[in-house]
C-alpha cells in the first residue's frame, strides 16, 4: 500500500489556536502532524521569528499598543503596497511584548492576546521535545517570507537560518527539515550551501471562471539585493520542461492546490452571490502530480481548510473528501489549517 500523504501543520493548528505561536504548533504535534510551518520573518536586530508576513498588523495586538503607535508606517513588499507594523521595526525584545490574535473573521477569537510571538530556536526545541516525548518523528518545515526583499532592508534571512538548523545538527537530506520559499533566487543559493530538502512553493493568480489557474502577477526588486541568483519560477505547469528546471535545484514543489484540481464558477443565482469554493465546482485533475514525480520532484499542495467557504461544492462540506481525493491522486504531503481532520481522514492509508 501506497504511503499516505505527510500531514504538514499550517502555521500549526492554526483552525483552532492563533497561528504561528508555540501553543498552536504543539496542539498541531498532539494532533499527529508529521511537520510544523514556521513562516520566518525578521526583526530589526536579525532575530528570526514567526509571522505569516513582516506586517503584523492583523496577527498581533500591535494596534493597541500606544507605545508603538509611531512605528505604523507604509512599506511596498514584492510590489504591493502595505500600510501598519512591521517586524523589521521592532527588536526582538519589543515585539516579544506583542501578543497574538487571529486574523480571520470567522474563526475563534477565544485565545487572542493569550501568545507570544516565538522564535525560530524555540520552535526547534518544541519539534525535539515532540518527538522525544511521541516517539515520534516531528519535523519543521520553515518559509523564508519575501527573501528578496529583508535582503534589501539589509536583513538576509538565508545565514540565520542556516545557522539555528546547523546548531539543531539538521544539515543533511534525512533531517527532518524542508526549507521553502516562493522565490527561487534564494533556494538557488541554499542549494548551494546546505543538503536539507528544498521546496519551490507554486501561487497561482487567481482562478478563471472555468478553474484554469491563472498565472501570479510579477513583480522586480529594487536591486539592493545582490545575494541570490536571477531566476524566474516557471508559470506553466502543462510542460515537462518547466518541473525538470524547478529540479535542478529543488527536491519538491508545493502548488496551490488548484493547479492540481481546479475549480470552476458554479451555476445559477447563489454562484453569482457567493464565489466562494462552497459554490465552484471541480473540474478534472491536470497531470501535475503525474508529470512533477516524472521529474524526480515530490508534491505538497496547500492549503486544506475545513470552512464550507473553502470547500468546492463537489465535496458536500465533508473536508475529509477532499484529503481523499488529492491522496489517490498521489500527492506526498500537503498543508492543513487542521491537521487533526487531515490525520483523520489519511488514517486508513498510514
Amino acid at each position: 500500500m501506497a504511503r499516505a500523504p505527510l500531514v504538514i501543520a499550517h502555521r500549526g493548528a492554526s483552525g483552532h489556536r492563533p497561528e504561528h505561536t508555540l501553543e498552536s504548533y504543539r496542539l498541531a504535534i498532539e494532533m499527529g502532524a508529521d511537520f510544523i510551518e514556521p513562516d520566518l520573518v525578521s526583526t530589526k536586530d536579525g532575530q528570526l521569528v514567526a509571522r505569516h508576513e513582516p506586517d503584523i498588523t492583523q496577527t498581533t495586538d500591535v494596534a493597541q499598543r500606544p507605545e508603538f503607535a509611531d512605528r505604523r508606517r507604509s512599506v511596498v513588499i514584492d510590489g504591493v503596497e502595505h500600510t501598519g507594523w512591521f517586524t523589521v521595526d521592532f527588536t526582538l525584545e519589543e515585539l516579544r511584548r506583542l501578543r497574538a490574535v487571529q486574523p480571520r473573521p470567522y474563526r475563534s477569537k477565544e485565545f487572542d492576546g493569550l501568545f507570544q510571538v516565538p522564535t525560530l530556536e524555540e520552535i526547534i526545541a518544541l519539534a525535539k521535545a515532540g518527538s522525544a516525548a511521541t516517539g515520534r518523528s516531528i519535523g519543521i518545515y520553515p518559509e523564508t517570507k519575501h527573501p528578496t526583499w529583508h535582503c534589501e532592508q539589509g536583513l538576509p534571512l538565508e545565514h540565520a537560518l542556516l545557522e539555528a538548523l546547523d546548531a539543531a545538527g539538521w544539515t543533511t537530506r534525512d533531517a527532518p527539515v524542508f526549507i521553502q520559499c516562493f522565490e527561487s533566487g534564494n533556494l538557488r543559493w541554499l542549494r548551494q550551501r546546505t543538503g536539507l530538502r528544498l521546496v519551490q512553493l507554486i501561487d497561482g493568480g487567481g482562478l478563471e471562471d472555468d478553474g484554469r489557474v491563472q498565472p501570479p502577477p510579477r513583480w522586480q526588486g529594487s536591486g539592493a539585493c545582490r545575494l541570490y541568483p536571477q531566476g524566474e519560477v516557471p508559470t506553466d505547469f502543462t510542460q515537462t520542461a518547466s518541473f525538470a528546471q524547478i529540479a535542478e535545484y529543488a527536491d519538491a514543489v508545493g502548488p496551490w492546490k488548484r493547479h492540481i484540481v481546479g475549480s470552476r464558477r458554479g451555476e445559477g443565482p447563489e454562484a453569482a452571490a457567493d464565489d466562494t469554493e462552497r459554490t465552484r465546482r471541480i473540474i478534472d485533475p491536470s497531470r501535475f502530480v503525474e508529470l512533477a514525480h516524472a521529474a524526480g520532484l515530490e508534491v505538497h499542495p496547500w492549503t486544506f481548510r475545513d470552512e464550507a467557504q473553502h470547500l468546492a461544492a463537489d465535496y458536500g462540506g465533508d473536508p475529509a473528501a477532499e484529503y481523499r481525493q488529492f491522496a489517490a491522486l498521489g500527492v506526498d504531503a500537503l498543508f492543513s489549517d487542521f491537521p487533526d481532520t487531515a490525520v483523520a481522514a489519511l488514517r486508513g492509508a498510514r
